[in-house]
Formats: structure tokens, C-alpha cells, sequence
């Protein structure tokens, strides 16, 4: 007989799998009580076992009603608090009280074992779930001692349907009135196929909102082929097991509740984790019950992955792991977070996980957090910068404690200098202990590396190449050391499953296109590059360039974002800005032309401190007419749409009604990535976003954005050879001797008298600055490079040097004496010579920036120095004028990304392909080789006449452009030589 390859062959596939593999028991339909949706047969048969008792006192072996009300009480109080609590919490029906689910034992409790064997796991078919609609069955229904817990619509690839049908079939059949699918009643309604799982936690008709539950290929969305099954089989298989469906049901599964601290109106979602969640915290614990503590973990997850709760799920369980022989793993959780608002965010998420009340403590100052210690308080929060505060107060009473260290955006948390005075307070390091000078330096070697009694967990979206070294996992590839996360949930992955959206799938770049004038008769020099970026700073600063872009985003604002009733007409948009100052401008040009436009919408501004401005002293608490805090809550509610930032909510903020950010920043690497992210939350309104970027190159934010995009390696370890070296040049420049830095750190670490200690450093620092300045360039940048390197090294290599940890000190007390090498400022007078002619904003086409779909290797610290003092290019105020005009003037390109491709690429290529100039750049002077240069210049020139005239045409017609190209064009190809 052929194989059945219909839909109902998968169905009897997962229930044989359950049945036989699982332990599950096969449920009949007809013993579902449609009134109550419940199993009426096995959740009295659970009852029973052990709690026959109960029901007698209750009156249901007496009375058929008393049954009946016992039903109609269970019925109400999963309406009321949902099928999770009542299974965690029982059902209290006076003078009765009824556990409905016994939790999993802990290690060698027997009696909790033959109680939690008692649970009832069962699967039913084809479950009529309406009084109405007989006709209407469930693919599946999965019961807990008798109570519905997960929904299952199947669909099947070979018939031509697929995941979407069932979802499709959810939306518009599964009727949520109906008691089995009222929310809460059940805790998860899945739709799946043979390849891929979606799940839902709240049918809504049309707006129910499914997500994907699947594994993940090749760092992207969807299953990897599976060799022993079916794609989607470790639902049944694995998920579903018993012992992993009871730590759901027991650990990961929550009814938050949630105030409006406006209307006071309480809403409530259902928390099931996420595939990637659920699967990196049961690894994490699986790697810490079988090996102990004193691993370090990495876990690159993706913004908007859900990091706040992955961290809560795993800090509530690891407080209560154990061995195999039954034995506590960890005592004390630490979560450390860089900013105040996560503090306060992932305490209180914690908190919502957590089952056992009181356990979470939350450290608001040093003297909480040393309390909180010192006392074994079981989960801890606070912020990096309150450990160096403990350091003198705490005693040696916690190495033979066991830590686990959460770090919430692992690579700002965890600077080298401040993780050691971490490691000092959690190791039992004081400077209280009466020992003498070597054995505190041989501590403090000690203190910086990470610690044997604690496990390190580092979550971050963006990890740099420190934080691999220190947290990630080894592997050996080409005779290289390289590092990699422990888990991965990639930001590809993320955005194809919808979890997240894609912030560069609507970018728009505006330019700005400037002419200035020499405004003096005479024609005074500067410094020519220099001077352009001041020339520019001036112009996006005057009143009239804010005015314009101000003009352009609210009229964006209005019309795309508002005008088109973004996210359900409740979108925000964010303005980000480089300064204060900036900030300001643009929050009273914004309000200014919201005003002129009769707007009913308001700007809410954003900064640190105060400012002096217009000669007021202002804060964001002042305008805004409340605190910072409250701002994330106001910008949720009318007439607050638009967020005026400087270094604000750039990072950590979570607002799925974010739809549009207006950028007038310079973003790189990380601080691109972590900023524009803040637009990538999901809401079930929200299918698109969109950025205008003044200030940013495109491909520079592509290439940010690829670091990050699958996962994150490191391509080699860093060379601790590389501080030798750094320690000869420091030697070599004779500012010191070693005796200077053993006296220094031994009175230090004794305490002697500041006098005696400023007077070294400052003997130091003047025999620094009899130095040549290239030579203060040189030492002044290799004492620093030895600092931050030492102070990353110092952690995670195996043998310590007391040597180095004397000079890491000695240099961290001399380096903030060494003054900078003197340097004139040649642009002063710039401004003055010369008026702004003319000034617009063009707007390019809208972009779809795709990314490198590949994993991307970062390169370790690197070592070099620079030993010389770059010397200033000067040029006459007219030539910097006349170049900063070609750069940023009136020239009307037609095809502009064809012009920039040409004069950036093709160009310097067919130029640096010619053979005279070759010859000149290798055997002859600069001179000569700028001559060969030009000449291969107007000869690739001559190959643009048919394909791009305007281009030819500006370089045959217009001389300034001319020589600018000539001059761009050498200085690209002749310095690639070098």
C-alpha cells in the first residue's frame, strides 16, 4: 500500500509519538465537556487519585450539582486568572482546596516524584469543540490532567497547504467567543506543518497575531532538513516532552498584567517563550548542571529579541539548579545592567518570573549591593558602576560562594577596569587585609581575571571583539584561536521570522547641497582639511539649515507617518542629534513649525544635565514639564509624537510604535546598529518603517549593520606579546625607570602621603615633556594602548604579571598628567572670511540596504601606535572655498549614484590600471608621478564621453571640478601605494 501522505497521517504521526515516546495518554473526544472545555473524564480521574478526599468534603460524590459547581468554579477561575495559575496554584471551592497539577521533584524527594507521576498528559483528535458547530473539529487539543493547554491546526505540504492555512483557518474559523479559544483558557494555539511552527497566545479573529516557533537555517528563518524526520517533529518530540512541557508550564509561561498609570486600566498578555529563549536558557542550564560554575557563556541574541525576559527565565532557574546529587549550583544571581531604566526594567521582569515572592533584590546604592551580598540574597540587580564602591567593605567571606554573573549588553558592561573591581568584591579582596604591597599586587592580578566560583552569562546584540575573547567559546580553524558565541538568534533570522523589521528596508539619505563665498578681499591660508569639516559644521549649524531639515522631517511627519496612519494612525517617530545643542534647535524648530501647520501633535525633547541656552538653564524635566523617567509613558500618549534625542534612547529603548527616525548624527560600527534598531519592535500593526538620514553614508551603515547580521566571530585572539612591545617603546623614551614604578606602587598601595605620590608623577610628566613632540605622540599613545589592552588581557589569560599590573597602575596615575602635544589651531579666522551664498536639502530615492549574508569575522585589539604628528595641509581661503563648493555645491547630477560610483570606483581603477602611471608611482618622484597621473585621468575621461556626458562635461567645462577630481583621484591612487 502506498505511503499516506495526508494531512490526517500527520496528525496520527504526532499522537502515536506522544503516546508511545512520551508517556502522554490518548484523550476521546467525547469525554470533552464542550460547557466547561474541559476533559470532564481525566480531570476527575486526576482528582481522584489523590484528593478523593477533598472532593467528598466538597460534596460531589453526594450531590450531581456539587459537580456541576465545582465546574462552573473551575471554569470561572481560568477565565479570571488564566489555565497557568490554576494549574501552579489549585482551585479553591470552600471548604475544598484542589491542587490541579503537582510540580516537577526536586533531586531524591520521592514523594513529589510519585506525585508529579500523577499528572495526566493527554493528546485528543479531532476535538468538536462547539455546541453549535458539531461539524467543526480540532486537529488536535493537548490536556493537563484534564484542563486544555495548547490548540494544534496541522496542514500538509503534499495537499498544497501549508502553515499559513492553518493560520489562515485560526483567523477566520476558530471563532475566540467560543469558550475553548477565550483567552487565557488555553495557553499557546499552534499552526504548523511538516516544515514550519507558528504559535499564537491570543485569538483576535482577523488581528490574531501568529509568530514563528522554528529552529532557525543558516542563521535565517525556517528548519534545517532533518535526517532522522520531519522538519517540525522537535515540537512533539522535544518541546513537548513531559519534562520540558512541566518546566513551561512551571517556569516560562506568565499572565502579565499590566497598568495604565493614566486611565489605571489594566491590560493582560500571555508570555510563552520563544524557540530561540527557550532553547538558549535550557542549554545554558543543561551546560551549568553538568559542568558546575566558572564557565563563560555568550549569547548573541538580536534587538527586539526578548533579551529582558531570556535574562529573567534564566536567573529565577539557575537559583534553583541542581546537581545530580541534589546540591544547590548557584547561590547568588547577579544581574548587571549599564543603565539605570533596564535596571529597573529587567528587576521588575524578574520579579513577574519569579514564583517565590521576596527573592529579587534590587541594589539602588554601594551600601544595598554589599548588603545584598554580604547577606546571600538569592538574585541581585544593580549597575556596573556601584561595584568599585563595596571594594573596601567587603571581607573574604564570598570565595567559597557560588556566583552566576548575568551582563546585560555584555561589551559596555564590561570594561576591563571596572570588571576587575567586580571580580575583587565577589573573590574577597580588600584593601582592609594586612598584607604588604607584593601580595596585594599578586591579588589584583588575581582580581582581574574572571573568577572560578562564578559563571559568566554576556547577552548582547552587538558584540566587539573584547567581548568574544572574554566570553565566547574556542574553536581551532587554520592554526587560529578563534572565538564564537555560545548561542545565536541572528538579526537575519529575527527580521525574516518577523520578530523584528528591518530598519534599512526604507532609508532615504538626504543630502545637503551648500555654496559659500570668500566674504574678505585678501586671500589668508588654513588648514585645508581642517577646514572643511569646520566650514561644514558651521553651515548644518546656522539657524536657517536647522529651520530647513526641521522643515522636511515634520513635513514627513505630517505626511507619511500621520497623514498615513502609520501603525493604526499611533505611530512615533525619534530625531536624532549630535548634541545638546543641537537638540535644542531642533526641538524649537520642530514645535515652531507643528505650530505654523496648526498641528494638534507636540515634540518631546531628550538630554542628559543641564544646558545653558539662549541664556536660560534648561533641562528636558523643565521642558517637558516632567521628570526623564516618565517620558517613554508620555510619548504613548496624545499629543506626544515626536522624541527630540541627544544620547538618549538610543540604546535599551523598547517602543513598538516607533515607526520613523530622522537622523542628524554620525553613526559607526555599533553605535549605527544599536541606535537605528531602536525602530525594529514588532506590533501587529507595523509592516514597514522608514529613516531619513542627513548625516550618514549609506554603505558606511550597510557595513555597520553586516558585522551583525548572522553571527558574530572573532578572527583570531589577541597577542599579550603585543604589550611587550608596547612596554619598549614606552622604555625606550626614558620618561621612567622601573625603580620610579615599583616606588610609586608600593606608597600607593601603603597609603603613603598624596604629596609624595604627586610629586613622582609630576617629576615623571616634566622629563615627559622635554621630549620631542613626536615622541610624546609616541609614548603618550603606546601607554595608552598598554592600559586598555592589560586591562582586557588581564582577565582572561592564564598566568598573571605582576610586572604589568604595576605598570598598568603606575601609567593610569601618569597618563592624566601628560599633556597634549601643543597644536595651533590654523583654521581660527576661518568664519569670518567667508557667507553662506546659497543652501538646500534634496532627498535621494528611497533604499532597500541589503546586507552581507555571511558570518562576519571581527578582527582582535590591535597594538599599533602612531609616532607622528600629522602636519597640517594648508591652502588659501578661495581654494578651500572653491573645493568645498564642488564637494557640496549646485551641480545638478542626473544620475547621482551613477557619478559617485564612477568618480569613487571606476576611476581611481582605470587610472591606477595604467601603465606610464605605474612606472612613475614605482621608480620616479611625486611630482612626476602626479603628472602621469592627470594624464591617465583625461584618458579614462575620454571612455565617459558616451556613457556618462555630464560627468565628461563638468571635467572638459569646469575647472574647479577639475582640479578637484585631478586632486581626489592621486591622492587615492598614489597613498594606496604606500
Amino acid at each position: 500500500m502506498p505511503t499516506n501522505l495526508q494531512e490526517i497521517s500527520l496528525e496520527s504521526m504526532i499522537v502515536h509519538s506522544l503516546v508511545e515516546a512520551n508517556d502522554y495518554r490518548q484523550g476521546d473526544a467525547s469525554d470533552y465537556n464542550v460547557d466547561y472545555a474541559v476533559d470532564e473524564k481525566l480531570l476527575f480521574e486526576f482528582l481522584e487519585s489523590r484528593q478523593s478526599k477533598a472532593l467528598e468534603i466538597y460534596g460531589v460524590y453526594k450531590d450531581p450539582k456539587k459537580r456541576t459547581a465545582l465546574l462552573e468554579k473551575l471554569r470561572d477561575a481560568i477565565a479570571s486568572r488564566g489555565v497557568v495559575d490554576v494549574l501552579r496554584n489549585g482551585l479553591k471551592a470552600y471548604p475544598a482546596e484542589l491542587s490541579l497539577y503537582y510540580e516537577t521533584p526536586s533531586v531524591g524527594n520521592d514523594f513529589a516524584r510519585e506525585l508529579y507521576e500523577e499528572n495526566i498528559f493527554s493528546v485528543t483528535r479531532q476535538l468538536h469543540f462547539s455546541p453549535n458547530m458539531t461539524s467543526k473539529a480540532l486537529d488536535l487539543c493537548l490536556f493537563v490532567n484534564g484542563l486544555p493547554l495548547m490548540t494544534f491546526e496541522l496542514k500538509n505540504e503534499y495537499t498544497k497547504q501549508t502553515v499559513d492555512d492553518a493560520v489562515t483557518q485560526y483567523k477566520l474559523t476558530r471563532d475566540p467567543r467560543e469558550t475553548l479559544f477565550q483567552f487565557k483558557r488555553c495557553l499557546v494555539h499552534f499552526a504548523l506543518d511538516t516544515t514550519r511552527v507558528k504559535f499564537c497566545t491570543k485569538l483576535e479573529g482577523r488581528d490574531s497575531w501568529f509568530l514563528p516557533f522554528d529552529k532557525g537555517y543558516n542563521d535565517g528563518a525556517g528548519n534545517p532538513p532533518n535526517p532522522n524526520g520531519i522538519m517540525t517533529d522537535y515540537l512533539w518530540k522535544d518541546i513537548l516532552s513531559k519534562p520540558k512541557l512541566s518546566r513551561i508550564i512551571e517556569r516560562y509561561a506568565l499572565l502579565e498584567k499590566r497598568q495604565d498609570p493614566q486611565t489605571k486600566k489594566t491590560s493582560e498578555r500571555l508570555i510563552f517563550p520563544r524557540y530561540h529563549q527557550f532553547d538558549a536558557v535550557e542549554k545554558l542550564l543543561a551546560d551549568v548542571r553538568s559542568h558546575g560554575v566558572g564557565r563563560r557563556y555568550l549569547i548573541q541574541h538580536s534587538a527586539g529579541s526578548g533579551k529582558s525576559n531570556s535574562i529573567a527565565w534564566l536567573a529565577h532557574q539557575l537559583i534553583d539548579l541542581q546537581d545530580e546529587q541534589g546540591k544547590q549550583i548557584v547561590e547568588t544571581v547577579l544581574v548587571v545592567t549599564d543603565r539605570r531604566v533596564l535596571d529597573r526594567q529587567i528587576r521588575e521582569t524578574i520579579r513577574r518570573f519569579a514564583q517565590v515572592g521576596n527573592i529579587v533584590h534590587g541594589a539602588q546604592s554601594s551600601s544595598d549591593l554589599r548588603d545584598a551580598i554580604v547577606k546571600g540574597k538569592r538574585i541581585v540587580v544593580t549597575t556596573i558602576e556601584k561595584f568599585p564602591f563595596i571594594l573596601d567593605s567587603i571581607g573574604k567571606s564570598h570565595k567559597d560562594r557560588r556566583f552566576a554573573i548575568i551582563i546585560d549588553e555584555a561589551h559596555s558592561s564590561q570594561g576591563g577596569r571596572t570588571a576587575a573591581k567586580m571580580n575583587v568584591a565577589l573573590s574577597g579582596v580588600s584593601s582592609d587585609d594586612k598584607v604588604d604591597a607584593e601580595e596585594m599586587i599578586n591579588a589584583l592580578c588575581e582580581s582581574r581575571r574572571l573568577l572560578s566560583n562564578a559563571s559568566y552569562f554576556a547577552f548582547t546584540a552587538t558584540p566587539k571583539n573584547k567581548t568574544l575573547e572574554t566570553f565566547g567559546w574556542v574553536y581551532e580553524e587554520n592554526g587560529k584561536r578563534k572565538h564564537k558565541p555560545f548561542h545565536v538568534y541572528s538579526m537575519k533570522q529575527a527580521i525574516q521570522e518577523g520578530f523584528i523589521l528591518d530598519v534599512l528596508k526604507n532609508y532615504t539619505t538626504v543630502d545637503s547641497y551648500y555654496r559659500i563665498r570668500k566674504s574678505v578681499e585678501d586671500d589668508p591660508c588654513f588648514d585645508k582639511k581642517k577646514s572643511q569639516k569646520k566650514l561644514r559644521a558651521y553651515v548644518e549649524g546656522l539657524p536657517h539649515t536647522i529651520e530647513q531639515k526641521a522643515a522636511l522631517m515634520v513635513e514627513h511627519f505630517c505626511e507619511q507617518v500621520v497623514g498615513k496612519k502609520q501603525i493604526g494612525g499611533q505611530a512615533r517617530v525619534m530625531v536624532v542629534t549630535a548634541s545638546i545643542e543641537r537638540c535644542l534647535e531642533y526641538y524649537f524648530a520642530i514645535g515652531k513649525e507643528l505650530g505654523a501647520r496648526k498641528s494638534p501633535y507636540k515634540a518631546l525633547v531628550a538630554f542628559s544635565g543641564e544646558k545653558v541656552y539662549s541664556g536660560k538653564t534648561l533641562t528636558s524635566a523643565s521642558l517637558n514639564g516632567f521628570s526623564d523617567e516618565k517620558i517613554p509613558e508620555a510619548l504613548r500618549k496624545d499629543p506626544y509624537r515626536i522624541l527630540v534625542v541627544a544620547d538618549m534612547f538610543q540604546t535599551g529603548y523598547d517602543e513598538p510604535l516607533l515607526y520613523a527616525m530622522y537622523v542628524d548624527k554620525p553613526l559607526d560600527n555599533i553605535k549605527a546598529v544599536q541606535t537605528l534598531s531602536r525602530l525594529n519592535r514588532a506590533h501587529p500593526l507595523k509592516h514597514d518603517v522608514c529613516v531619513l538620514d542627513f548625516a550618514n553614508d549609506a554603505s558606511a551603515i550597510v557595513d555597520a549593520f553586516s558585522r551583525y547580521y548572522r553571527a558574530t566571530l572573532l578572527a583570531d585572539e589577541t597577542d599579550p606579546d603585543k604589550l611587550y612591545e608596547l612596554e619598549n617603546v614606552l622604555e625606550n623614551c626614558r620618561v621612567y625607570t622601573q625603580e620610579d614604578v615599583n616606588s610609586f606602587v608600593r606608597w600607593y598601595l601603603e597609603g603613603k602621603d598624596r604629596e609624595s605620590l604627586d610629586a613622582l608623577i609630576d617629576e615623571r610628566a616634566a622629563e615627559y615633556k622635554t621630549l620631542e613632540t613626536d615622541k610624546q605622540v609616541e609614548f603618550k599613545s603606546a601607554a595608552k594602548k598598554f592600559v586598555r589592552i592589560y586591562g582586557f588581557l588581564g582577565s582572561i589569560l592564564p598566568y598573571a604579571s605582576p610586572a604589568w599590573e604595576k605598570l598598568s597602575i603606575f601609567l593610569n596615575f601618569l597618563i592624566p598628567k601628560l599633556p597634549s602635544p601643543p597644536e595651533d589651531d590654523l583654521t581660527v579666522g576661518l568664519l569670518d572670511a567667508i557667507d553662506l551664498d546659497s543652501y538646500r536639502l534634496e532627498a535621494r530615492a528611497s533604499m532597500d540596504l541589503a546586507l552581507q549574508d555571511e558570518d562576519a569575522e571581527i578582527e582582535p585589539i590591535q597594538a599599533s601606535i602612531s609616532g607622528k604628528k600629522s602636519e597640517p595641509e594648508l591652502a588659501p581661503i578661495s581654494a578651500i572655498v572653491a573645493e568645498f563648493n564642488e564637494i557640496f555645491g549646485e551641480i545638478d547630477w542626473e544620475d547621482k549614484d551613477r557619478v559617485i560610483r564612477d568618480i569613487t570606483v571606476e576611476l581611481p581603477r582605470k587610472v591606477s590600471e595604467n601603465s606610464a602611471y605605474q612606472n612613475a608611482m614605482q621608480n620616479s618622484d611625486e611630482q612626476n608621478a602626479r603628472i602621469e597621473g592627470d594624464k591617465a585621468l583625461r584618458m579614462a575621461i575620454l571612455g565617459f564621453m558616451k556613457d556618462n556626458v555630464q560627468l565628461y562635461k563638468q571635467f572638459a567645462d569646469n575647472p574647479q571640478f577639475r582640479n578637484w577630481l585631478c586632486e581626489y583621484i592621486f591622492e587615492t591612487t598614489y597613498r594606496q601605494k604606500a
